[in-house]
């Protein structure tokens, strides 16, 4: 079993940047896929970005293609996501998420992904 633990949400005005910060326990995450996902109230969780198991290859939703950039600490068992330019449209609750099984690159629907966090807030004021 892995425990993921999102931090690093909050409000924020546009234009403004936050680093979010997922940590996991129970496993390393050092094999697996990851994700960032979010999801805004009465909206579907969306895709955000992915970047996998070694780090070496990324991938965004067109929507924070620029702006965002997903990064992993292996040796931390943490994995990044950096909001740069922040709209209000970005904002969500954001989830980060787990491919145990590495079945490909990128996965991008929610249902593809084994683990999940309980999500951090980002707020972002006009």
């Amino acid at each position: 079993q892995v425990q993921l633990v999102e931090s690093g949400g909050g409000l924020v005005q546009a234009g403004g940047s936050l680093r979010l910060s997922c940590v996991a326990s129970g496993r390393t995450l050092s094999r697996y896929g990851m994700a960032w996902f979010r999801q805004a109230p009465g909206m579907e969780r969306e895709f955000v970005a992915a970047i996998s198991w070694s780090g070496g290859l990324t991938y965004y939703a067109d929507s924070v293609k620029g702006r965002f950039t997903i990064s992993r600490d292996r040796g931390k068992n943490t994995v990044y996501l950096q909001l740069n330019s922040l709209k209000p449209e970005d904002k969500a609750v954001y989830y980060c998420a787990a491919d145990a099984e590495y079945r490909a690159f990128p996965l991008t629907h929610y249902y593809e992904y084994d683990y999940w966090g309980q999500g951090t807030q980002v707020t972002v004021s006009s």
